[in-house]
């Protein structure tokens, strides 16, 4: 008997979206940016948590569909040079996907139509952005020969995605849009190109044909170099994001600290290309995202509230 959907999706989830990984991430990202907006503009207390719960969902999707639009963009790179993956390999069909993405997008549709239509707009400009990004601007070919302007053009989506996240807050309740909310849109397209260079770093054996890498396209040193002058800015626009909360020295000291640890893979890429330090880069770049944003809207709320 041929196997159900739902235990194919099942399968396809833990090794293309794992949500035992994203949905913590993702909520975590969702109410730090809920937070930020409302320390910026030194609002008291928290959203209502049923738009809390339906703002982490709709992210949530937000960041499938965009899995499932990757996975139609690269469907023929990855039929003929990643064979193992779930669609090659024939574990989901890209039209079981497509359904899927669809209802899900239906449903977080109704969900924010219901708790306020405003958040639509930061819902459409995401929508439309993602559409452009499967059809690859229409210039595919100029795109993959420039990997700068490939990484930056899909990066956009990140901080369009904060906008909808951050707007849980000042855009549903009128208010006018948080002072340094442009930092915080700043840092999110900033984290966003770390994730995705820290992720194709790879050593001249790692590479595989067919695969596209910033270690294969700008050189092995180039690639975590500009991997750590990324961080660096990010770290300076991460403090700026910060003094729009009222955040003080402590904040500085930490982000410092942790950027140092954060870039310490990419030295020692830099000096021994390794397989070990290409993985403890990757693992950097998601887990100073993670840093950040709890520095600048988790901690100072939670400090905030505990200190009432």
């Amino acid at each position: 008997m041929s196997r159900s959907l739902g235990s194919r999706l099942w399968e396809y989830q833990a090794e293309r979206f794992p949500l035992v990984s994203y949905a913590p991430l993702i909520a975590t990202f969702t109410f730090s940016s809920i937070a930020y907006s409302r320390l910026s503009r030194a609002a008291p207390g928290f959203v209502p948590l049923g738009r809390f719960v339906i703002g982490t969902l709709t992210a949530l999707v937000f960041f499938f569909l965009l899995r499932v639009l990757d996975e139609h963009k690269d469907r023929d790179i990855d039929r003929r040079f990643r064979p193992e993956l779930p669609v090659p390999r024939g574990l989901v069909t890209l039209g079981e996907l497509r359904g899927v993405a669809t209802v899900a997008m239906v449903v977080v549709l109704a969900l924010n139509s219901w708790i306020a239509p405003r958040l639509l707009w930061a819902f459409l400009a995401f929508a439309v952005w993602a559409a452009l990004m499967t059809r690859e601007f229409f210039v595919r070919d100029w795109l993959r020969a420039h990997p700068a302007a490939y990484l930056v053009s899909h990066m956009f989506i990140m901080p369009m995605i904060d906008a909808y996240t951050t707007g849980l807050d000042w855009l549903v309740e009128r208010a006018p849009a948080p002072h340094g909310l442009l930092f915080f849109l700043a840092v999110t397209f900033l984290n966003g190109t770390l994730i995705e260079i820290g992720r194709k770093v790879r050593t001249p054996q790692e590479e595989r044909e067919g695969v596209d890498t910033y270690t294969q396209a700008w050189g092995l040193r180039t690639a975590p170099a500009v991997w750590l002058a990324t961080l660096a800015i990010t770290l300076v626009t991460a403090w700026l994001a910060a003094r729009a909360t009222g955040a003080g020295a402590l904040t500085a000291l930490a982000l410092i600290v942790l950027g140092l640890a954060a870039a310490f893979p990419a030295m020692q890429f830099l000096r021994t290309a390794s397989a070990a330090w290409a993985k403890r880069l990757e693992t950097a770049s998601g887990l100073w995202p993670l840093a950040t944003y709890l520095l600048l809207g988790g901690g100072p709320f939670v400090a905030r509230w505990l200190g009432r």
